[in-house]
């Protein structure tokens, strides 16, 4: 396939993704009309909608359409936007942008902004537990109750990355520490995302295995392409200030390993990442692009 045909698929699903989350949050005239409109801001406020990507891919191996993971790719990008709010917060980050608009504390209010990303959280799990209450297929439901269970541990995990990040700043780590800061942080929804699609799809436990470890290793390839670009990329591009790891002291692959070896390491693992999904042949030709996708990103 095309690099032409790759980006408009990617544009084509990033459009019925963003359609799909639309639907999720109602801003009503109501007394918290303001928190609504914090979430809703967050949540549409852009992004590459990598996650439910990845998951719809992931499920389109195995079925026609991607219907079944419909709630669940919403709620992993509810997560997702919740964790990029307080991540953004004076307490933790203090940033000002995200995505070239302000961050939501910054256009909200710090303590919306905080419950702007709580509410992201609950409804996550409301819009999950809704899809389990109305799943009528015995065998599905025991896949969703899985997926489910899985996803709230991914989440669990994301927030042990956040805190070991925290908790390491401005500390001199080894390479085990990052890869495992990482590991949960970035790669945490990454991994479970494709696990999910793979388990509504209904993959074998073999299938399942081998996404499993392509999942992984994209993981850690998103992460060190995000150290690369805080290092040299485009602000403009970005959406946001680039230096900003650099400045609060963080340790990162490119200040432990410096430029060129983060590359060699990038391109490395999405080799790898890629090499594990050979057996799809050409249905899994959309996943293959979407790890070089991550390799060549500039935001």
């Amino acid at each position: 396939m095309s690099d032409k045909n790759f980006k408009s698929r990617l544009k084509e699903l990033q459009i019925e993704v963003n359609h799909e989350l639309e639907g999720y949050i109602k801003v009503l005239d109501v007394p918290e009309k303001k928190l609504q409109e914090a979430m809703k801001y967050s949540l549409m406020a852009g992004g590459k909608r990598l996650r439910p990507i990845l998951m719809i891919a992931t499920c389109l191996l195995f079925k026609e359409n991607y219907d079944v993971c419909i709630p669940y790719f919403v709620a992993m990008e509810m997560v997702h936007n919740f964790s990029l709010i307080h991540d953004d917060l004076p307490a933790i980050d203090n940033d000002d942008f995200r995505h070239g608009k302000p961050t939501n504390h910054k256009a909200f209010g710090e303590s919306t902004a905080i419950l702007a990303g709580d509410a992201l959280l609950n409804q996550a799990y409301i819009t999950i537990s809704n899809d389990l209450l109305m799943e009528k297929n015995m065998d599905m439901i025991n896949l969703k109750i899985k997926a489910f269970n899985e996803f709230s541990k991914e989440v669990y995990q994301m927030m042990i990355g956040e805190f070991v990040d925290i908790e390491c700043e401005g500390k001199d780590i080894d390479v085990e520490l990052l890869k495992y800061m990482h590991k949960n942080k970035t790669g945490a929804l990454i991994k479970e995302s494709v696990r999910i699609g793979a388990l509504l799809g209904e993959a074998s436990l073999d299938e399942l295995e081998r996404l499993t470890h392509y999942a992984e290793k994209i993981g850690l390839a998103f992460q060190i392409k995000d150290d690369i670009l805080s290092e040299i990329g485009d602000e403009k591009k970005m959406g946001k200030p680039v230096g900003n790891d650099r400045e609060k002291n963080k340790v990162t692959f490119v200040t432990k390993y410096g430029l060129s070896e983060s590359q060699r390491m990038l391109n490395n693992i999405i080799n790898e990442a890629n090499m594990e999904i050979e057996e799809f042949g050409d249905k899994g030709w959309f996943l293959k692009e979407l790890a070089l996708y991550i390799k060549n990103r500039e935001c």
